[in-house]
């Protein structure tokens, strides 16, 4: 049933910024939804530092085609160096909620 929608996991440094984003996402037409989970915790490398940060997801529920456009708008509306955007396939899924999404993700 793989239809090429995706999920995209993007982090952003704050809430504020987050919902700045995801209402951008949603009114490009980038995406049928985005869910922001505050205060998350998140643990990693960089430039050669073990970094610690309170972060907030996105996460968004779209379709392939509009995926490099999603990619684009992100990275200019961005407040990180290099973001954190990962998409994975969605391989299943309630068929009404599918539809919706293919819907409302609209290209240009």
């Amino acid at each position: 049933m793989n239809g090429g929608w995706l999920i995209v996991y993007v982090t952003s440094p704050n809430y504020e910024e987050a919902e700045k984003l995801a209402r951008g996402i949603i009114s490009e037409r980038l995406a049928a939804c985005v869910n922001i989970i505050d205060n998350i915790t998140s643990i990693y490398w960089w430039k050669n530092n073990v970094e610690k940060d309170k972060e907030v997801l996105l996460i968004i529920k779209t379709h392939m085609r509009v995926f490099k456009k999603l990619v684009e708008y992100i990275k200019r509306n961005h407040s990180y160096e290099v973001p954190e955007i990962i998409a994975m396939p969605i391989i299943a899924g309630y068929a009404d909620y599918l539809e919706w999404i293919m819907k409302e993700v609209k290209e240009e």
